[in-house]
């Protein structure tokens, strides 16, 4: 079975930071794009930021450019979401997402995502 787990979520004052994670299992995710999604209470899921398989490209929303880093370190198949300068509205459940096409992570038509992690930014 494969999966996507989340971790890291939490509840963190406005300013700052939390570091989130996603591990892989049940399959080998070599040469997969992987990105984070986020959906706050009442609105639609929102692409967060992307990277590639080799790390060298990377996609981000204006809205966290510039606060968030996205990375992944590939010999344990994990990807993280360095998460700085959070605001009130960066609250959400976090996906993380794979595919083997980096325009389908970043467009949300990936063919695999975690159950979620629960970030909260409280003002």
């Amino acid at each position: 079975q494969v999966q996507l787990v989340e971790s890291g979520g939490g509840l963190v004052q406005t300013g700052g930071s939390l570091r989130l994670s996603c591990a892989t299992s049940g399959r080998t995710f070599s040469g997969y794009a992987m990105g984070w999604f986020r959906q706050a209470p009442g609105k639609a899921r929102e692409f967060v930021a992307a990277i590639n398989w080799s790390g060298d490209t990377t996609y981000y929303a204006d809205s966290v450019q510039g606060r968030f880093t996205i990375s992944r370190d590939n010999a344990k198949i994990l990807v993280y979401l360095q998460m700085n300068s959070l605001k009130p509205e960066d609250t959400a459940v976090y996906y993380c997402a794979a595919d083997d096409l980096a325009s389908r992570v970043v467009d949300g038509r990936s063919n695999y995502w975690g159950q979620g992690t629960q970030v909260t930014v409280s003002s």
